[in-house]
């Protein structure tokens, strides 16, 4: 039998990781993030840009997950990013970068809390932001492409940063 959001046994678990969209700004992504964020018991979301919409297609995609989620807006993902290195949270960049490691091969720290920064749909992670970060991770992909949508890439890093965590 099928189990539904109402009897399944999953263990509520929150981790200290905090999501921080760099000018994510599609409705559907943002109502995404709040999903996968709820899912993964992700302690945060910071969603940055001069125009994030939460209107009716966020919410729609959302399932409701922005009313239970902790999440904050700011305009500079820069200045949110310098803020949470000054709190000693690993920044890490969830970006294909010259110097990037495998996600599969990292090894996640359970000393200090993560912000893992997911970037703009067409342009990523800000040149400014992969310079702060502590260290940049990417998903190695097998077809032509060379990048994958923000919010499944977001799900494939939360996945395993939270399997490293438990």
């Amino acid at each position: 039998m099928q189990l539904t959001h109402y009897n399944t046994n999953f263990t509520k678990h929150k981790f200290p990781i905090i999501v921080v969209s760099d000018n994510v700004t599609n409705a559907p992504n943002i109502g995404s993030l709040f999903r996968v964020c709820d899912a993964f018991g992700v302690d945060k979301l910071i969603l940055c840009g001069n125009s994030i919409p939460m209107g009716r297609k966020m919410t729609k995609t959302s399932r409701a997950t922005e009313k239970s989620v902790n999440f904050e807006k700011y305009e500079s993902a820069l200045k949110v990013i310098q803020n949470l290195k000054s709190k000693n949270y690993q920044i890490i960049a969830l970006e294909i970068t010259e110097t990037s490691t495998p996600i599969h091969t990292f090894k996640f720290s359970k000393e200090n809390p993560i912000a893992i920064v997911v970037g703009d749909e067409n342009f990523g992670v800000s040149e400014a932001i992969l310079k702060l970060s502590n260290t940049s991770i990417h998903i190695n992909m097998y077809g032509k492409n060379s990048s994958m949508n923000v919010v499944q890439a977001t799900n494939i890093a939360l996945y395993e940063i939270t399997k490293q965590m438990l």
